[in-house]
């Protein structure tokens, strides 16, 4: 199905700058307790949202809050900008590409009003979460600290 070569390693990038967390820091127990899946999250300190890995857009959810990236591995990733923001309809986030586009790590996903958001008394977070975890033997841990996008997070291990 998908050729792995002999790299069975891929590092991943931050997508925002900001503050970088495990996922089990995010408020929403739907992220935090890995319902979805593992990764991480960062605080963002600006607008612009980054693709964490090359790959090419699976989606882009019609309210614009969620980006889903499929790596050359077939690793699904979802790049969820806000907390409890579908509710906004849209309205604080641009996306930058379209289903079906390829993006490197680097790629500007999305420009999301941080502001907007947390003036609708939700969070800002950007949470990155790798869904079909059956793909991966190992998961890095992110430790909370200042991030700027495109730095080195961990490395994904493949089966």
């Amino acid at each position: 199905m998908f050729g792995f070569g002999k790299k069975k390693e891929q590092s991943v990038v931050a997508v925002a700058d900001g503050k970088a967390e495990p996922i089990t820091e995010v408020t929403d127990d739907v992220f935090s307790q890995k319902m979805m899946g593992d990764g991480y999250a960062v605080e963002p300190s600006s607008n612009e949202v980054y693709s964490p890995v090359s790959g090419v857009v699976s989606t882009v959810f019609p309210t614009k809050h969620a980006i889903g990236i499929t790596t050359d591995k077939g690793l699904e990733i979802l790049v969820h900008m806000g907390l409890d923001t579908v509710e906004l309809k849209g309205a604080p986030f641009q996306s930058q590409v379209q289903e079906g586009q390829s993006v490197t790590k680097n790629t500007l996903l999305s420009k999301m009003d941080v502001a907007a958001i947390e003036k609708s008394g939700r969070e800002a977070t950007v949470v990155v979460v790798y869904t079909n975890m059956d793909l991966l033997k190992g998961v890095p841990e992110v430790s909370a600290g200042n991030v700027k996008h495109g730095d080195v997070v961990g490395s994904l291990q493949y089966k």
